[in-house]
């Protein structure tokens, strides 16, 4: 599976049921059905906190194509405090986070502070005090 920005090929990282698809050039991160939804233990929860909706206003970036099916990704934006926009497969194979995104929603979007052994492990990988990249 290739990027839907930059075009290279994508690195899997797995932890517990978490496959995250990295990209090393540009680090985005592509999670694909129902993984966003495992961060918080609640697949409700998780769904409820993805739809916050469409982004108000006309976003500078440009859409990018579902690395699965080709098409493209609509603009979306979570729901809580501090909304994040990301990009979403119409036909629900996943989601794109541009670099930065995901230690977004690690930091503001997850309900609870030090959850899940998952959603520790990522904090530790991708965000939350030291900041590591993907390399």
């Amino acid at each position: 599976m290739n990027c839907p920005v930059c075009k290279e090929p994508l690195i899997v990282a797995e932890y517990e049921q978490i496959e995250i698809d990295c990209c090393a050039q540009c680090q985005g991160i592509w999670l694909d059905a129902g993984e966003l939804e495992l961060l918080f233990g609640n697949r409700e929860q998780g769904t409820s906190f993805l739809s916050g909706g469409a982004p108000h206003g006309q976003s500078p970036e440009r859409r990018r194509r579902c690395p699965i099916c080709r098409r493209q990704m609509s603009k979306a934006v979570t729901g809580g405090d501090h909304p994040v926009m990301y990009d979403r497969c119409s036909r629900g194979h996943g989601i794109w986070l541009d670099k930065g995104e995901l230690e977004q929603l690690l930091t503001h979007g997850v309900a609870h502070e030090g959850g899940d052994r998952v959603t520790a492990h990522l904090r530790e990988v991708f965000g939350g005090g030291a900041h590591t990249n993907v390399t």
